[in-house]
């Protein structure tokens, strides 16, 4: 029971983390939130469900979700921060970034409803399960586990080791600069704009896979926490943001496993005051804002 109450908690986890992830990349390259962010994640839940009803492949259906919302999250980018990139534009973009985010979420109430939708064949996915260690593990957690523990390595890789990492990294750390050096800065943007919508996607494709249900108030729910998730990490940190998420998915389940189940919805919320009692900064922070993306 432990162990699975552990698995559970490394899958929710993982999911934060995806989340928290995007908030910490657009952070960390151009020092403002996206407050869209969490309704890009809950708008992929619904259009992979209108996918699948049409009779789409569940695997297409998720390839080309992941490409509606990256181009959503361009749009984004376009409306609420390309016109504000200054020193001064914190907070206009914040703003029209929350903007963007309600209009989904209106968006999506008045065509799906403000109902729980559930997903066809959901249930079939989430039986299929193997026996280890004495207890029985879906097909489904292993295979999410799996495969966001390796996307998260190859963004690593990624950010860290290539060309186009640099030139993120360069960007983070003085626009101004990069673009003496022969980097679009605009370009890098949309991409790394780009690149944190497909996490928020995969992230919601997942919450849907894993809940059979896709609804409208989950956006405003786990933004909040990817918030926090950020905060704990340190803000703009890359490695704070998974070891966040997955800390606090972890501790959930715990909570559960050991009769709190009513406080799980608050670990989150204590973790981030005890962090942030101890390091101000967070975790990884303390190093200055971004350490790592401008490593």
């Amino acid at each position: 029971m432990f162990l699975e109450q552990l698995l559970n908690g490394l899958v929710v986890g993982s999911m934060y983390a995806l989340i928290a992830l995007g908030f910490s990349l657009v952070f960390g390259v151009l020092n403002k939130l996206n407050f869209a962010h969490p309704e890009l994640f809950m708008l992929s839940g619904f259009l992979t469900i209108a996918m699948v009803a049409l009779g789409i492949p569940l695997a297409i259906a998720a390839v080309l979700v992941c490409v509606v919302i990256g181009v959503a999250g361009l749009a984004v980018e376009l409306v609420s921060f390309r016109k504000f990139a200054g020193k001064d534009g914190h907070i206009t973009a914040a703003l029209s970034s929350l903007a963007v985010g309600l209009v989904l979420i209106d968006g999506a109430q008045k065509y799906w409803g403000t109902e729980p939708i559930s997903m066809p064949g959901a249930s079939t996915l989430r039986i299929a399960s193997v026996s280890a260690l004495g207890i029985s593990i879906s097909w489904l957690k292993i295979g999410t586990l799996i495969f966001t523990l390796v996307l998260m390595v190859v963004l690593h890789h990624m950010i860290t080791r290539t060309r186009f990492g640099r030139n993120i990294r360069a960007t983070a750390d003085s626009p101004d600069a990069a673009r003496l050096l022969g980097i679009d800065v605009k370009r890098v943007n949309q991409y790394t704009f780009l690149m944190a919508s497909v996490l928020a996607a995969i992230a919601g494709i997942m919450l849907l896979l894993r809940t059979g249900y896709a609804t409208t108030d989950v956006g405003f729910s786990l933004g909040l926490k990817a918030l926090a998730i950020l905060a704990i990490g340190g803000m703009g940190e890359l490695r704070g943001a998974v070891l966040g998420g997955l800390l606090v998915g972890v501790l959930e389940s715990l909570a559960f496993h050991f009769g709190l189940g009513r406080l799980s919805d608050v670990v989150v919320w204590i973790l981030m005051i005890g962090v942030l009692l101890i390091r101000p900064a967070g975790l990884f922070g303390g190093g200055g804002v971004h350490k790592e993306i401008r490593a």
